[in-house]
């Protein structure tokens, strides 16, 4: 029974861990289909009910009430910074903060089963470390996947922006509007910095404002370096100035910005390879080197 029951949380505690690890894959599409929906009159109850998937049918309702236990719990875990953290990440659009935190909770209880599981199996003594090593590992396991998730995302970001700043200035300079130039990069390039692009194309042709639509993309990005060039061009477009030089500006910035970031990596390479050549390398060469004289030592003893 035991065993049934600890096979049934790790099957449960996959599933789940699956689930949110295949989420950037649908990112793009996702973003892009919330951006076509965006003002549309909603549907009536009963057909948005008949389009419910199993998610929203089974799983946000299990999920709601442990979110709403994690919060009373711990305070400073709020819904806002959950779903700054999961803007930042991309995972708005199909992760609510309370599937977030629900999601914290149940892999934390489940893993708890599991841990005492084991550890009743393996010894009485264990009953109570492994549930609280494995319980905190299932918590901790959401946060671990959206901070890899905002790493990847704002590098991404940053590798893309002088190419796409280029592109832009090139397009104004030409004679486009920043709203074509716009168009025209999200046509010929792609990636998660052209898809908060096109979403707020998108925002300002069904009536945003322009200075509303950057901003709201600049909390979506999350980095600084974009939060600045999105400042820029606020304020060139207050004052009246060209956006093609603030563009040129922007870009050269951005540019040797990735530049210093690629050497300072370079730099921190050196310390990151240390550990793993002390770990596996010198005791191989220790036994390499010294391994012939032991042994000549022991046979002349």
């Amino acid at each position: 029974m035991l065993l049934i029951l600890a096979g049934l949380s790790f099957a449960a505690a996959t599933f789940l861990v699956a689930q949110v690890a295949t989420l950037p894959s649908r990112q793009r599409r996702d973003l892009l289909a919330s951006a076509a929906r965006y003002g549309s009159r909603s549907a009536p109850t009963g057909a948005v009910d008949q389009r419910a998937g199993f998610g929203d049918r089974v799983v946000t309702p299990i999920l709601r009430p442990i979110a709403s236990v994690i919060v009373r719990l711990m305070p400073r875990t709020t819904r806002d910074t959950v779903r700054q953290r999961l803007l930042h990440a991309g995972l708005a659009p199909r992760v609510t903060p309370d599937h977030f935190l629900g999601a914290k909770g149940l892999l934390a209880a489940l893993g708890g089963v599991f841990g005492l599981v084991i550890g009743a199996a393996v010894s009485p003594s264990l009953a109570i470390l492994f549930p609280i090593a494995i319980g905190a590992l299932g918590y901790v396991t959401p946060d671990l996947i959206v901070n890899g998730r905002v790493a990847t995302r704002r590098e991404r970001v940053l590798l893309a922006l002088p190419d796409a700043l280029d592109l832009l200035a090139v397009c104004v300079e030409a004679g486009l509007g920043f709203d074509a130039a716009l168009a025209k990069l999200t046509e010929y390039m792609d990636g998660p910095l052209i898809d908060e692009f096109a979403l707020t194309l998108n925002e300002m042709r069904i009536g945003e404002s322009r200075t509303e639509a950057l901003r709201r993309m600049a909390t979506r990005v999350g980095v600084p370096e974009f939060t600045a060039f999105v400042r820029s061009i606020v304020q060139a477009d207050r004052l009246g100035t060209s956006i093609g030089s603030i563009l040129r500006v922007q870009s050269a910035d951005a540019r040797v910005r990735r530049h210093l970031a690629a050497e300072e990596k370079a730099m921190k390479a050196p310390i990151k390879m240390l550990f793993p050549t002390l770990i596996f390398i010198f005791p191989a060469m220790f036994i390499v080197i010294l391994g012939p004289a032991l042994i000549n030592f022991k046979t002349h003893l």
